[in-house]
Formats: structure tokens, sequence, C-alpha cells
């Protein structure tokens, strides 16, 4: 990955981006505007939602969840998934140009809009079939447009499990290291799915919106994903659960238990009950930094998941062989707790990727130059011996 210069703080300021009153948001659709031409603004840069945040004044939080919602109609590039880094791809100019709308006043008991119909089906269902129901035999397209293919999951492909988990009522939590495939299984098993991007800095706001300024000067109550969710019936993913602080989280409690109901005290103590379909997913990475997994939201899981790198796929994928090698016997040292962390399918899908673009001995490079510092003298020595050569970290050389 090139990384450009280091930019300046008034670099860091989105062209034409408009600071929202203390205390209020930006009307539905607009933080991800500018979000968009932020990025766009920078077509080299890569950025995480942290530094996205800060740019344009808002919460990570936020902003993490703008960046999931981009990314999943194809409008902006997930780089990295640990640490996550975004950039602009050829759609990013056109969402910048978007026009957000104008909220309306909320009720005190929130109903949605009617939904339009239509004829069209979208990119990962079938016209005339139910994608919350349907059986699933092959390869199952995501929002993004990517392919996922299902795994195994107590004697059933994995999407149809975890649709048959929610048609009885049963929250499920997935758990493994980044980079496994956790959201691509959730967004290939609903399709119907609203993502909470979860860190430290996500708070109750995100969860259930908070007032804003319209044009014209009125503040309104804008509902956030939560609220969405339970209102329409809709699967809630809140990814990276274990980040958000357990007091924030504690506000989606109520809507999973036999309540099935919220009351908002930003918006006058507005109660939202959840209609039929109204689920909840999480993910959740052990050992990671902050990850703290509560017996609260423990208990919440009737089902919890283990999802771990599917190697067998990465040779169906084509990946290099000696990659693949390197990473299951990396997997195995983890286990054995010689090292912190090895190579998932996210990084062999990206060794692939380099490889094509660099050369293999660069891609190897950077296998290792990816690893946490304290282990990368144990993966130089298995990439040394799965491919039969001694490579460093990706790195500049001399002024060319």
């Amino acid at each position: 990955m090139t990384t450009p210069a280091t930019p300046t703080t008034t670099d860091l300021a989105a062209p034409g981006t408009t600071t929202a009153p203390a205390g209020g948001r930006l009307p539905s659709g607009e933080l991800r505007r500018q979000v968009a031409e932020y990025l766009a603004a920078h077509p080299s840069w890569e950025r995480s939602p942290r530094q996205i945040a800060k740019a344009l004044g808002r919460s990570s939080g936020a902003v993490g969840n703008a960046l999931t919602v981009l990314t999943a109609r194809g409008e902006v590039e997930r780089t990295l998934t640990n640490p996550l880094r975004y950039k602009a791809n050829t759609a990013t100019t056109a969402a910048a140009k978007a026009t957000a709308p104008v909220p309306t006043m909320a009720r005190k008991h929130y109903t949605p809009p009617p939904a339009t119909p239509s004829t069209k089906a979208s990119p990962h269902e079938t016209p005339g079939v139910d994608p919350l129901t349907e059986k699933v035999s092959g390869p199952v397209k995501r929002p993004n447009g990517q392919t996922y293919h299902p795994r195994t999951l107590s004697g059933l492909p994995d999407v149809t499990a975890l649709r048959k988990l929610r048609a009885a009522g049963v929250p499920v939590l997935l758990y493994g290291p980044p980079g496994t495939g956790k959201t691509s299984v959730v967004e290939a098993a609903y399709p119907d799915l609203i993502t909470v991007q979860g860190d430290g800095d996500t708070t109750v706001a995100d969860f259930v919106g908070e007032y804003t300024q319209t044009p014209d000067g009125r503040y309104v109550f804008v509902h956030g994903p939560l609220v969405t969710a339970m209102c329409e019936g809709r699967c809630l993913f809140i990814d990276d659960a274990t980040l958000i602080p357990p007091t924030v989280l504690a506000v989606v409690y109520p809507a999973m238990d036999g309540r099935r109901q919220i009351t908002v005290k930003a918006n006058g103590g507005e109660t939202v009950t959840a209609a039929p379909g109204f689920y909840v997913v999480a993910g959740h990475n052990p050992g990671v930094h902050g990850a703290v997994l509560t017996d609260a939201l423990s208990s919440r899981f009737s089902a919890q998941i283990q999802v771990s790198t599917d190697f067998d796929l990465a040779k169906q994928l084509k990946i290099d062989r000696r990659a693949v090698r390197a990473a299951r016997n990396l997997t195995t040292r983890q286990r054995k707790g010689e090292i912190g962390r090895a190579p998932q399918l996210r990084e062999l899908i990206a060794f692939s990727t380099i490889a094509d673009v660099l050369g293999t001995e660069a891609a190897a490079a950077n296998l290792v130059g990816v690893a946490p510092e304290e282990d990368r003298d144990t993966v130089a020595a298995v990439v040394r011996d799965a491919f039969g050569m001694t490579v460093e970290p990706l790195a500049l050389g001399g002024r060319i």
C-alpha cells in the first residue's frame, strides 16, 4: 500500500463541508455525502474512520456507519480491515454529489413511510423468491455485488442456517479473528441488513438518532438505524459489538427480549415497538484491543458461532498454494500461543492481488510486513520455508 504524504490540518478539511450545529445531526444521508466528498477530493488517500471523523468534526461511530453503507453500495473501497482503511473509487464522486433529503418531524410512536413497490429485484435477490427464507445451494451475491461461497453449519449451508435461526427468533453472535468472513456471511444471509459499525466512540445517538437542524432553521429528530430496523422489521448487524461501551450497547437489549420495545428519551420518551422480522446479529473479534464480551452481551445471544478461515475456499479461489500453506502453519502456531495473529482469508485474497500487481516476492514480503511486529521473525521463517526465499517487509528503497 502506497501511503501519500501526511496531510496538514488544512488538507484534512473536506471541501464544501458544512459543520452541523452543536448538539445536532446532519440530515439523513448528508454525512455519507460529506464522507464521499472528502474521499473523492483526495483519491490517493487511504483513511480510517477516526481520521475522517476528525476532519469532518463528527463522531467516528457515525462516520464508520456512513462508510459501511457507502462500501456496501460500492461507492467507497475498503482497502484494509485491521486497521480499517477506506479510499475513493470510481463511484465516489457521484456519491459526493448526492442531495440529502430534508427529514420530517418525528411522531411519538414512530411509523416509517410505506415502501415503494418495485418489480426489479436487487442484485442479491432472485425475482419471485423471498430472500429471507430462501434455501441456498450455491454462491450467494452480497449487496456490494461480490460473491459469497457458503460453508457448512450444523449440516446446512451457513446462509440457510442463519436464516432459520432468524425465523426462530434466536439472536446470533459470530466471533473469530478479523478477516475470516463474519461480515460476508451476515450480508449474504440477510439482504435487508442495516449495519452499525461499532467502536469505542459509538454513542446511544448512533443507534436511536438525535436532533438535527434543517436548512430553514428548525430542529427535528432523525431516527437512527436501531429505530429504522425495528419499525421496518429488518435485521440489525452490530459489527465489532464488543468495542462499544456496555452502557451504550444496553440501549439495544429491551428490543431483543420479550418487551420488543425501546424508549427514546432524547425524543420526549418516544416508544418504539419492533415490527415482525426485526432481528439482531452481532460480530466479535476476540483478542482485539478493547474488545470485551460482557456477560450482559453474551447472555443476549443464544447462538454463538465461531468463524475461522476457510482454507479450502482459498484453494478454490486459486490463491497460491504456498501462501495458503504458510497461513495454515501460522494458524496452528497461533492456536499454540506462539504468535498473536495469523493471516486470514482477507490477507490471502490481498496476497493474490498484490502478486498480480507487484509479483509473488512482493506479496510474500507483505505477509511479513502486515504481521504484528512481535510476530515478524516467526512469520518470516514460515514464509521462507513455504516459498523457499528470504523476504523482508515491503519498504521504499533509494531514489531512482
